[in-house]
């Protein structure tokens, strides 16, 4: 503590005076007269150091000109500036300023400093209470780096960039490797969290090297399905009208895409706000450089005391880490001479400082300083602006890899192999052999770490390790160099193989977002792996099984466009001892699925199928027969092969009792009940789908590898329930897939929303449809769905119609149909051709509706019939009354209502009778409603449905 409330001596007429001050408070300091406390305990402080806080305590909120401060503090004396930087350090570090983000005093450039704290008088400040979080703070996003407990020198920058950013909305921090860019963008990301009220999106273009990926990672990382080859589109249109902030880091060596990229979202998406970190700049509209400097150091060739030496951010860096390292001696005086210099040859680059640092206890402070004059060279080519003088961060990497021993030297060049973060047991694998066994592997892991050249961070009850970028490409150059890379690639890519083959609990965690993490984190060497095996003939016998396990990665992931790519390309690799194994059934497997959503339901996608289901029978694998069967039963339901869908049910049904799963057997149930439905036997429907939904939550916990992943029997089950005279019921089971308990499957969802939109049509609620229809086109568009929105027309064109509007839904459905066609996507095909058909009668142009109408009962009936078939002979019949042609209607018409009766489908039924009922009336028949009101009779729900209402008005018609 220091109490010199004498001060320095008197002060000069134009020193200025500032009045004693009371007892003050801020934060857990109390300030009376020269006395600095903090929780009633003193403070050491140095008397010029007091001066300037209670100079700034006094004008608290005010900014306070450097000269008038230096003119205070040093009063008579011609001093530098300097010197006031110095002392403010000093202050800064007393106070804790910046430590959990409490601020205390900031620099204002140009002008001066600023007291920021709240200030109190006459009482002492309470301290925060202990919390999580403070209050009304945001938890950070999951996909933020973890920030670091203590950043040294750079708390200023993040200030000045936190407006900078929030105003301009796309700000590059650009600077050469090293200098922790990314270490600002972290703790800004972090500070801004609550402004964006978590809505923060760290992507780390590191690991990326294909920038043709850019997009796609882009739109994983925002949770986006895409099915095509550049999703931009799609992410610029989920971006638009959303706030959010984006950090894209590292985007030097895929600087031409993230441009093009980031350019659109800047120009689209108002509300979103970009920081990008790279050696250069992007060059594209909207962009605001920041220019990140290196870490002032203290000046070289001068006397300054070790406090002094510490007011710099350079030297704090330096000490920090070095204690961090286990260096705990006291930085003395003479100490701090040695340490000025070492900070100038080390040029303020953070990275070089810190593997610096990391030796000084195994050194000393003097051999360091002799080691960098022998090691080193000191060159810098980053910017170009900047003195020849500065280092290089390769110089900086070939002294540190100078100073490790030999074991660790193995170790570190083989690690650069992984292109993302690994595990522990990752790098036993590829380091690991019978000169460097695996203790030895750990022991250089961890001393690796210790040496900051490998990077660790907790990951659950396990720790996950990475080598940064410009040190993973330094290492992998000294791979090259000895020879082994080709050798160590190969390990890699037998590990990625075997830990994808293993599944999540080899990898250790729980639960569905851990498992996703995991599997997530392993996508870039799954990438990396792929594309050495491929380039490489070392790798030839790896090709076709390191495909088989990372396609189903990228399924998993939705990165449908790369798993089929990679199936066919490894499926053509195909040689005898491979064809009808496991490995083809995997990759037929992928690509017929991935086909079917990128490749317009293409015959490549059946075939694939179907041949995956040949090798699955064959190997007697029950698992995979049950996948293909589903993914087969999809494809029939897409293109409209209804005849096809009972079958394959049958037979998955069969195959899920075999294995005994219950969620595979509630599984198989929706599958039959499903089929039975859009084939046209509801009672069956209803009676399966009733099985599956006793074991619903099974289905509803299974992890995407599971056979029976998203088999959602309540979708299916509300249609059913309408068509089987429980209007009411169907309802109350079509509500809850609107809502908080819609589908997680992003095709599901979209799935949910169709079936639901048309149980909403036909009880007459076409306000929902509305906005049912709304809501797929927005989500289908979000994904990349592009089949979904034109559904989405479809359904926009019903309400049309039903709201009077029919020649606007004319027109959706003329451009609707074309596209569903095109994609080879008859489900809903047949639906809104009928309504098309209605519309164009509604207009005037009957021969065309009829026109519309034959065509499409013709193409139903050539597959075997289908659910709605009574509904198309209705309107059918419909359109012949209109013609006139009452005879050919009443055959129409009493078809339909046999086929409606047959299939257990009473509300088409009632619609058809209704139909009937107006018929009749024109052929003079005596009591021609008799049979309408024995079908009415049999509903026991739902009487406020519109059908139900027209029926009862026929039946008892108002009195005139």
């Amino acid at each position: 503590m220091t109490d010199l409330s004498a001060g320095h001596g008197p002060r000069g007429a134009g020193a200025g005076t500032i009045p004693d001050l009371d007892a003050v408070s801020f934060g857990p300091f109390s300030l009376r007269s020269r006395l600095l406390q903090k929780d009633g305990e003193p403070v050491k402080l140095g008397s010029r150091a007091m001066d300037i806080l209670r100079l700034l305590v006094s004008r608290a909120g005010e900014v306070v000109p450097k000269s008038e401060i230096l003119s205070y503090a040093w009063s008579g004396l011609s001093v530098e500036e300097i010197s006031l930087r110095v002392h403010v350090a000093e202050l800064r570090k007393a106070l804790g300023d910046g430590k959990d983000g409490v601020r205390y005093i900031t620099n204002i450039p140009s002008r001066g400093y600023c007291f920021v704290a709240p200030v109190q008088r006459g009482t002492r400040a309470e301290p925060p209470a202990p919390a999580s979080l403070p209050p009304n703070k945001v938890a950070p996003s999951p996909s933020l780096p973890h920030r670091l407990d203590r950043m040294v020198g750079r708390d200023e920058i993040v200030a000045e960039l936190a407006p900078r950013l929030l105003r301009d909305r796309f700000v590059t921090l650009r600077g050469p490797g090293g200098i922790g860019k990314t270490t600002i963008a972290v703790a800004l990301a972090h500070d801004l969290c609550d402004r964006f009220e978590g809505n923060v999106h760290f992507l780390e273009f590191g690991p990326l090297k294909d920038a043709a990926l850019v997009a796609s990672t882009v739109a994983a990382a925002l949770g986006l399905v895409v099915h095509h080859n550049d999703p931009s589109d799609s992410i610029v249109n989920f971006l638009r009208g959303r706030r959010l902030l984006l950090v894209l880091d590292s985007c030097e060596h895929v600087i031409d895409a993230v441009a093009r990229l980031a350019e659109d979202i800047h120009r689209e998406a108002p509300g979103v706000a970009i920081l990008a970190t790279s050696r250069e700049s992007l060059l594209v509209s909207g962009e605001q450089i920041f220019e990140l400097v290196p870490l002032p150091g203290p000046p070289q060739g001068t006397r300054l005391s070790a406090d002094e030496v510490l007011g710099y951010p350079a030297a704090r860096l330096f000490v920090d880490r070095a204690n961090a390292a286990g260096h705990r001696d006291d930085l003395t005086d003479e100490d701090a001479e040695v340490l000025v210099q070492i900070c100038g040859k080390l040029d303020g680059i953070a990275l070089a400082i810190e593997l610096a640092a990391a030796r000084v206890g195994l050194y000393g402070l003097r051999e360091m300083a002799a080691l960098l004059d022998s090691r080193l060279q000191l060159e810098w080519r980053g910017r170009r602006t900047a003195p020849p003088r500065q280092q290089t961060l390769g110089a900086t990497l070939d002294w540190s890899f100078g100073l490790i021993g030999e074991n660790e030297r193995v170790v570190f060049q083989r690690l650069a192999v992984f292109a993302g973060h690994f595990t522990l047991k990752g790098a036993i694998a590829v380091a690991a052999e019978q000169e460097t066994p695996e203790d030895r592997v750990i022991d250089a892991l961890e001393q690796l770490v210790a040496k900051s050249l490998v990077s660790s961070q907790p990951d659950g009850a396990s720790r996950r390790y990475r080598l940064l970028d410009a040190t993973r490409a330094y290492a992998m150059q000294k791979l090259v160099d000895v020879g082994e890379a080709n050798v160590i690639a190969r390990r890699h890519a037998c590990h990625v193989q075997r830990t994808l083959e293993a599944g999540p609990t080899a990898q250790g965690g729980s639960g569905q977002l851990s498992r996703s993490h995991q599997r997530a984190g392993l996508l870039a060497d799954a990438r990396a792996a792929l594309a050495w095996s491929y380039a490489n003939d070392e790798g030839a016998d790896l090709r076709v099984p390191l495909a088989g396990s990372c396609t189903g990665l990228f399924v998993e992931l939705n990165l449908l466009n790369e798993a089929r790519i990679w199936s066919d390309r490894a499926l053509a690799m195909l040689d005898d001892a491979d064809r009808g194994g496991r490995w083809e059934l995997e990759l037929q497997s992928t690509l017929g699925h991935a086909s079917m959503f990128t490749e317009r339901n293409s015959e490549q996608a059946e075939a694939a199928l179907r041949r995956g289901l040949e090798i699955a029978q064959t190997l007697g694998d029950h698992a995979n027969t049950f996948r293909l069967l589903s993914r087969l039963n999809m494809y029939y339901r897409r293109t409209g092969g209804y005849r096809h869908l009972v079958p394959t049910a049958r037979h998955a049904e069969r195959i899920a009792r075999l294995i005994g799963d219950t969620a595979g057997i509630a599984g198989s149930k929706a599958l039959l009940g499903v089929s039975y439905h859009l084939a046209g036997d509801q009672a069956e429907a209803q009676a399966h789908l009733d099985e599956g939904m006793r074991d619903d939550a099974a289905l509803r916990g299974t992890q995407p590898g599971h056979f029976a992943y998203s088999r959602t029997p309540q979708i299916p089950l509300a249609r059913v329930l309408w068509l089987r005279g429980y209007p009411d019921r169907a309802l109350e089971c079509v509500l809850p897939l609107v809502g908080a308990s819609a589908p997680r499957d992003v095709v599901m969802h979209c799935i949910a929303l169709c079936w639901s939109a048309s149980v909403f049509g036909w009880v007459g609620d076409w306000s929902a449809v509305e906005t049912m229809s709304a809501r797929l086109a927005t989500h289908a568009s979000m994904h990349g769905l592009v089949p979904y929105e034109a559904v989405a027309t479809g359904f926009r064109a019903q309400t049309l119609i039903a709201h009077g509007e029919v020649t606007g839904g004319i027109d959706l459905l003329r451009s609707a149909l074309p596209r569903l066609h095109a994609d080879r996507y008859e489900l809903y095909m047949s639906a809104f051709a009928a309504d098309l058909s209605r519309g164009l009668a509604l207009s005037g142009r009957l021969a065309e509706g009829a026109q519309v109408l034959h065509e499409t009962t013709d193409r139903v009936e050539q597959e075997g019939g289908a659910f709605d078939m009574p509904e198309l002979l209705r309107l059918r019949g419909e359109l012949e009354a209109q013609s006139g042609n009452l005879d050919a209607a009443e055959a129409s018409l009493v078809a339909s209502a046999e086929l409606a009766e047959r299939q257990g489908a009473l509300s088409w039924r009632l619609r058809t009778e209704m139909s009937l009922a107006r018929l009749r009336e024109r052929q003079g028949v005596q009591d021609p409603r008799e049979q309408l009101a024995r079908t009415y009779a049999r509903f026991t729900e739902g009487f406020e449905t519109a059908d139900l209402k027209a029926a009862r008005l026929m039946l008892n018609p108002p009195s005139a």
